[in-house]
């Protein structure tokens, strides 16, 4: 098949697949009735209500615009809100061709109930799951967010944290993902991963070891890991270096890497090695810049690619010492 044709049948599935989640939300909660959550207001007077509540000095056209709604619709929507009470209008001290808006007492209650009942719906529904399985959809509304909205990366604080049950599903997962996505990388180097996971989980001690979760606005940014090595008790294992695309350029991977070698002096160990590939040269800028040095290089078959393995060495007395 074409490259063209076969795009065109790979944009109609995600399409069918767009439209279906379209569906399925809006039924999910329940925007499909004529009132919104109970009330006498649609989806559309609801936000126009939230506009009128929210500015300081509203004016019809700065909401058109910031609903992107026609004029005229918004002041059929304007008129029945001044019937019923929850409006007044009038005529601007400033222009006289526009006019102030204000919600009466009326109006301030309908919004405080619209809200109430928006706030009540979301906890109903998030309350419900698992804390795993509320991270994860909230974490995909933000990426919907991201993505379709085209918003720049927010300038939001870098927090790390320990792990926690249900990060080494999502470390197994970006890992996998990712590797398969940059390098064409196979199934292998997921199930490496998975097993290195795995041995941490099982023979975790938190004296001499460590995972780190770095997030962003309250989502994955990245993770790292460090080990001890069970043949040297002064040694200990750096793995794991992962950074979300999306979080790139923001100094997460030096973040990480500094949180490992404070962890390992702190606790002792006289040396960090790591094994990493020589394709990783992002990787490669980090870890010179923290001290390690190349210490051996050989050529390999893994994951279905002709790769050279690389082990770099940090000797932290020495770096102490400096």
């Amino acid at each position: 098949m074409p490259a063209a044709a076969a795009q065109d049948v790979h944009l109609a599935a995600d399409a069918a697949a767009f439209r279906r989640f379209n569906s399925i939300y809006t039924r999910f909660i329940d925007t499909l009735n004529e009132g919104l959550l109970r009330t006498e207001y649609s989806l559309t007077e609801a936000r126009v209500l939230q506009e009128l509540a929210t500015r300081s000095s509203p004016r019809a056209r700065e909401i058109a615009a910031a609903l992107e709604m026609d004029a005229a619709y918004l002041s059929r929507i304007l008129t029945r809100f001044e019937k019923a009470g929850l409006l007044e209008r009038r005529v601007s001290a400033e222009d006289s061709r526009t006019a102030d808006l204000k919600l009466t007492t009326e109006g301030r209650a309908a919004c405080r109930t619209l809200n109430a009942r928006s706030e009540k719906q979301a906890r109903s529904i998030l309350g419900g799951l698992e804390p795993v399985a509320r991270a994860q959809l909230v974490g995909a509304m933000r990426t919907i967010e991201d993505i379709v909205l085209r918003r720049e990366p927010a300038n939001e604080p870098l927090a790390l944290r320990t792990h926690r049950a249900g990060d080494m599903g999502l470390v197994v997962q970006r890992e996998g993902a990712g590797y398969t996505q940059e390098y064409g990388w196979d199934e292998t180097f997921e199930a490496l991963v998975a097993k290195i996971v795995g041995d941490f989980l099982l023979s975790f001690d938190p004296a001499r070891e460590r995972c780190w979760i770095a997030e962003i606005d309250g989502r994955h940014a990245g993770h790292i890991f460090l080990v001890r090595d069970p043949e040297q008790a002064d040694t200990a294992k750096l793995r794991l270096l992962y950074v979300d695309p999306e979080a790139r350029g923001h100094g997460v991977g030096k973040v990480l890497v500094d949180a490992c070698l404070r962890f390992a002096r702190e606790s002792g160990y006289r040396r960090i090695t790591l094994w990493t590939q020589s394709i990783l040269v992002a990787a490669h800028r980090i870890y010179q810049k923290s001290g390690f040095r190349l210490v051996r290089e050989e050529p390999h078959h893994s994951f279905g690619k002709d790769l050279v393995g690389q082990t770099w060495e940090l000797e932290l007395e020495e770096k102490s010492a400096a």
